[in-house]
């Protein structure tokens, strides 16, 4: 997607830190309007490249008062003003607006952080932020701020103000310049996206025009001017959802010149390898070669410990196989593959960007994602990541539309690095793997037959490294436990634990300590992201 082919309506968000910043970025395209996200930091050019309608001025942990507080680029208020774009300042944004344009922020005398009552203060009528509330109408948001705008620059008007006395919104409607002082964005502000809606259409004049239609049709036109003619692709399927989707758009626009790969590197579920090939063969026709690597990626991972260490083993390899498969079509086609196509999703490019504000060029690492972060520098193949810019739902949406079987569509995520995550330490220790995949095949199958699988985002079983106690059988077992992890959420970026009825854990818990050897205790995960991520490595 170019955003250059939807930039009359493209809404941008410079990235100031704040956990919610993809909320902001996700609930903006629900309303069929395309939005990116940025770096805060990012110079002038690279905002004035994406000639953006809208800018918004997300959230973050900093104070203005910080010496090292991020900020929008010198000319920036120039730019917006010349070019029409309006903005909107989320929290910290909005004390940036207040600070840089004349006024003054405080440290609060009292900080308000989760759910507030605000009241409208000043009533602009439907051109206003709070269309439809008249001055005195009040309503529940999301706060979390410690400082406040004391002092408003010249132009600027209190709009709406919290039970506390505190500056909650601004407006300028003279210079297209807003401010929130609460998260909209989050489901804890219950009007937050009734105010979103009413800015980008009526305020804005945003046209809610984006589709998914549009976004296939742009991407094959982007992959034919991309790759030559004569030029051959490599795809890496894992058999999820994301590299499976990409498969099919790039097929769907070289055809044949398109050659894929499917690695069983010996970290795949129970009956893995047989079930998406059947997928691949029988209902997408895509042209896939299947890899039996699984002695090779065990070896290298034998005896190591360390998560990073491991998915970045695992990537080298992937990589190591790829090239040689690479060579392979080279002797056979007589030409080099040039590209290499992943199903990179945007939640992983965002994950994998530096916070702003933090002095580093890279970012704390939550997790390597070994096609962002993994791959070497010396890699022979060109990158193609057709679906870098759409969250997971987008995704599946993009290949309900390329006609990928919906049963298909509806399989929760897989990692990369595969069972490697799900087994902490060692994932060559005695027989985990495959302990985990019978009981991980237990787990799924019984919430596929409760018809509860398709509202879980991600289910999953994860061997422990430990040994517990039990009595099986009239006799002291000294055996392995496991965990059941599974959670709801809409991107994956943020997730809650799914609550299962108590005779369902109870039946699962049996059934899985009655049929599979050498397990003996059945552990619930019932932790939230954050704190805890998705998977547990």
């Amino acid at each position: 997607m170019d955003p250059q082919d939807v930039k009359s309506n493209l809404v941008l968000i410079l990235d100031y830190g704040s956990q919610y910043t993809h909320l902001i970025t996700r609930r903006i395209r629900t309303l069929s309007i395309f939005s990116l996200c940025i770096s805060g930091t990012s110079s002038l050019k690279s905002i004035t490249d994406l000639n953006p309608s809208v800018i918004i001025l997300s959230g973050g942990p900093h104070s203005v008062h910080s010496p090292d507080a991020p900020s929008f680029p010198d000319g920036f208020v120039e730019y917006v003003e010349k070019n029409g774009v309006f903005v909107l300042g989320i929290c910290y944004g909005l004390q940036l607006i207040v600070q840089k344009m004349g006024g003054e922020v405080a440290i609060g005398e009292k900080q308000e952080y989760g759910r507030m009552v605000i009241e409208v203060v000043k009533d602009y009528g439907g051109g206003g932020l709070f269309m439809g509330r008249k001055v005195g109408d009040k309503q529940v948001v999301w706060m979390s701020h410690g400082d406040e705008a004391v002092r408003l620059p010249v132009g600027f008007e209190v709009v709406a103000r919290s039970e506390q006395g505190a500056v909650a919104a601004v407006a300028n409607p003279g210079r297209r310049f807003y401010g929130l002082q609460y998260h909209p964005e989050v489901t804890h502000s219950p009007e937050g996206m009734d105010l979103l809606r009413h800015f980008f259409f009526d305020i804005c004049g945003i046209t809610a025009g984006w589709k998914m239609e549009d976004v296939m049709e742009e991407e094959i036109k982007v992959i034919k001017g991309m790759v030559g003619p004569d030029d051959h692709v490599i795809c890496a399927l894992s058999g999820g959802v994301d590299s499976t989707v990409a498969a099919t758009l790039v097929h769907k626009a070289i055809g044949d010149r398109l050659h894929c790969i499917f690695v069983d590197n010996g970290l795949l579920r129970y009956k893995e390898q047989e079930r998406v090939m059947g997928t691949f063969e029988r209902d997408l026709h895509l042209p896939v070669t299947c890899v039996d690597a699984s002695v090779q990626f065990l070896s290298e991972l034998k005896g190591v410990t360390d998560p990073e260490k491991k998915r970045k083993i695992i990537g080298k390899e992937f990589i190591s196989i790829f090239d040689a498969f690479a060579h392979e079509l080279e002797q056979k086609l007589g030409r080099k593959p040039t590209y290499l196509v992943q199903g990179t999703l945007y939640p992983d490019v965002i994950e994998s960007c530096p916070p702003p504000g933090s002095g580093r060029t890279h970012s704390h690492t939550i997790k390597s994602h070994h096609n962002v972060g993994g791959l070497p520098k010396d890699m022979k193949l060109k990158l193609i990541e057709p679906l870098k810019l759409l969250f997971k739902d987008e995704v599946r949406e993009l290949g309900r539309i390329l006609d990928v079987p919906v049963s298909f569509l509806k399989r929760h995520p897989f990692p990369g690095p595969g069972l490697a995550v799900r087994i902490p330490g060692d994932v060559t220790q005695g027989n985990a793997l495959d302990i985990l995949r019978q009981v991980d095949e237990i787990f799924i199958q019984a919430i596929k037959d409760a018809g509860i699988y398709d509202v879980i985002w991600q289910a999953f079983a994860v061997f422990l490294p430990i040994k517990t106690t039990g009595v099986q059988g009239d006799q002291r077992t000294h055996s392995n436990a496991v965990a059941l992890r599974a959670v709801t959420s809409q991107d994956g970026m943020t997730a809650d634990w799914y609550y299962f009825e108590h005779k369902f854990l109870d039946d699962v818990s049996r059934k899985i300590c009655n049929s599979v050897r050498g397990v003996n205790r059945v552990c619930l995960d019932i932790t939230s992201k954050p704190p805890s991520t998705i998977e547990w490595e």
